[in-house]
């Protein structure tokens, strides 16, 4: 220190060196540590669990989409989540109708597996007062990522059963298959859902025992005429026991049938009846509320959303707002309201700010149903260049569906996949975004899908498909990954009906098996690379491998058939027949009505 107070310049410039050393290891130690931070926050965002939205459509074609091909129905949102994300060109359903495809869905594994296919006749579930249904014993995506600290939500169809044993024991109830919220329809879209429809459920035996029911009330009435004018000595006590029993059948079959629209047309929140029946001009708006609610309400927190749509299964309700708008009637308005709904989903992602933290996946549960008419119009959708439709295990028709993914930023925009792919791949797919792990005591038929989508592998982890119509396996395809091809035969196809038509009109859907049926025996086989219309069955003159494509996939189905085990069939008559202590009721039974849903009859979105 110098004379008062001043310093000498030597000793000020070395502290001016120091506190400017200081300065620079202070940025440089600040710099590094926010470098740092932004990385660990980086790989913390990349690690986090993604919000994982599953939407799937009822009964859609894939020829229905502009993004498949579609050039006159306008589906400007599913287009646009095509657009932004990648679409599956061979992706296919486990299952050609809604209940087994659906299982096998929500479990990764062929329907058959859990009971939940057709031995023999009904190849659904018929009733929401049946006991057969989705076993408890079974693991859904749903479960796992509940199990991971998940938000988990179903909006729309079920259609995998309610109860067991007894009214409210809700065993097969979505709530107890890892869902902890539920709005939606446990049963599906019918024609008896609506006022002066033909009628759906069970049409063929409700004919049969209507026209028993005309037999015995004339006979009885012949009898009583007779009886009356001395031309037939019945005791009275017969007489009346006879006209008793013609009562009771009767009651027997209207009780069965003709409260069908009050006893599965229901609405239920979580275990809880809104509607019953269900008014269907509002159900949409209603079900498109639940689903922007849900995601707004778990906006803080990982969530699944399965938005399981009624579009676009006949009865083909549709809003005004749509009605008379595109160019292939009621069915085409059906699918640009369903493509809206799905817009609005979109734009509900966005608005919360979830855009690039949600997995979105579209797809439909099978192909279009091409028997679905009334008259000479058609209700049903289109295939595209696929032959068959819904109902049929074998043909692509029945079973080639939509497969759209977007995630921003994670998989690639603008992109098309030409693998082949299934709807049983959801479920590793799923677990795997939300870190679960997969059940190793049971078989699991899909496989993570998330390589191929990000491009780190070139080829489906499928060198083998079965595809079953009920339990009988109608096709199976082999993907030749060193030549690229994809194999396919059939060892039985429907009958067309009538000759050539390319369905079973008359029937509601092609059957599995009995007369109605081919089996082939060689099977047929076609080349899917080059001839996906299935119209040139190959030869061993036309084709000088047909020989060995025909054993190695023989071998396959062998290998294949081995993991097969008998477990408790959920489709016997016992499970699918209507029991009354098992149904859902709001109100005084078998009267069952209420309508707490009012309130929301004017929601506008």
């Amino acid at each position: 220190m110098g004379v008062g107070g001043w310093t000498p310049v030597t000793e000020r410039r070395g502290r001016c060196r120091l506190n400017d050393a200081l300065i620079i290891t202070c940025r440089t130690y600040f710099s590094i540590l926010l470098v740092t931070y932004l990385l660990l926050g980086i790989c913390a965002a990349n690690d986090s669990k993604p919000n994982i939205v599953l939407i799937m459509a009822d009964d859609l074609g894939i020829g229905d989409l502009g993004c498949y091909g579609n050039d006159t129905l306008r589906t400007p949102n599913i287009d646009r989540l095509a657009k932004e994300g990648i679409k599956l060109l061979q992706h296919l359903a486990a299952a050609p109708l809604c209940t087994p495809s659906r299982a096998a869905f929500l479990t990764g594994r062929h329907a058959f597996r859990s009971g939940m296919d057709a031995t023999n006749g009904y190849r659904a579930l018929q009733w929401n007062a049946g006991s057969g249904g989705l076993p408890a014993n079974e693991t859904t995506f749903a479960k796992i990522l509940q199990q991971q600290g998940y938000a988990t939500g179903l909006i729309g169809k079920w259609h995998q059963g309610v109860n067991c044993e007894f009214r409210n024991d809700h065993c097969h109830h979505p709530l107890s298959h890892g869902f902890d919220y539920f709005y939606g329809m446990p049963f599906t879209l019918i024609n008896d859902c609506q006022i002066n429809k033909p009628p759906e459920v069970d049409a063929a035996f409700r004919a049969k025992l209507w026209v028993c029911t005309q037999v015995i009330v004339l006979g009885m009435l012949t009898l009583t005429i007779g009886k009356l004018s001395g031309l037939v000595s019945v005791p009275w006590k017969i007489l009346m026991s006879l006209i008793t029993l013609s009562f009771l059948f009767f009651i027997s079959w209207y009780s069965s049938f003709g409260f069908i629209r009050y006893w599965n047309c229901i609405l239920m929140r979580n275990y809880e009846i809104t509607e019953q029946p269900m008014v269907l001009e509002r159900t949409a708006t209603l079900m498109l509320k639940e689903a922007i609610s849900f995601i707004a309400r778990n906006k803080h927190r990982p969530f699944l959303l399965f938005v399981s749509l009624l579009h676009v299964h006949i009865p083909l309700v549709t809003t005004k707002q749509f009605l008379g708008k595109s160019k292939h009637g009621l069915y085409g308005d059906n699918v640009e309201e369903m493509d809206w709904m799905v817009g609005k989903i979109l734009d509900a992602i966005e608005k919360e700010g979830l855009k690039n933290t949600t997995f979105i996946y579209f797809t439909s549960d099978h192909g279009g149903h091409l028997e679905a008419r009334e008259g000479h119009v058609q209700l049903g959708g289109s295939n595209g260049i696929f032959k068959g439709g819904k109902g049929m295990g074998g043909w692509e028709g029945g079973i080639r569906v939509p497969g759209i993914f977007r995630w921003p930023g994670v998989l690639p925009a603008g992109q098309e996949i030409d693998e082949p792919t299934s709807l049983m791949d959801i479920y590793p797919t799923v677990v795997h975004l939300g870190r679960g792990e997969m059940p190793h005591d049971r078989v699991i038929d899909g496989h993570n899908l998330i390589p191929l989508l990000q491009g780190t592998v070139k080829h489906s982890e499928h060198h083998f498909l079965f595809h079953y119509c009920g339990i009988h396996l109608h096709a199976a395809r082999w993907h030749q990954k060193d030549s690229n091809k994809v194999w396919k035969v059939h060892y039985v196809t429907p009958n067309f009906h009538p000759e050539g038509a390319g369905a079973c009109y008359g029937r509601g859907v092609c059957p599995c098996s009995g007369e109605h049926v081919t089996y082939h025996d060689p099977p047929l086989l076609f080349d899917l690379s080059s001839d996906p219309s299935e119209t040139s069955p190959l030869s061993p003159d036309t084709e000088p491998f047909y020989y060995t494509v025909i054993e190695r996939l023989r071998e396959a189905i062998r290998k294949h058939q081995k993991t097969l085990h008998p477990v408790s069939q959920q489709f016997s008559m016992n499970n699918i027949m209507w029991k009354p202590w098992l149904q859902p009721c709001c109100g005084t039974f078998p009267f069952c009505s209420c309508d707490k849903e009012a309130d929301n009859e004017h929601i506008t979105l």
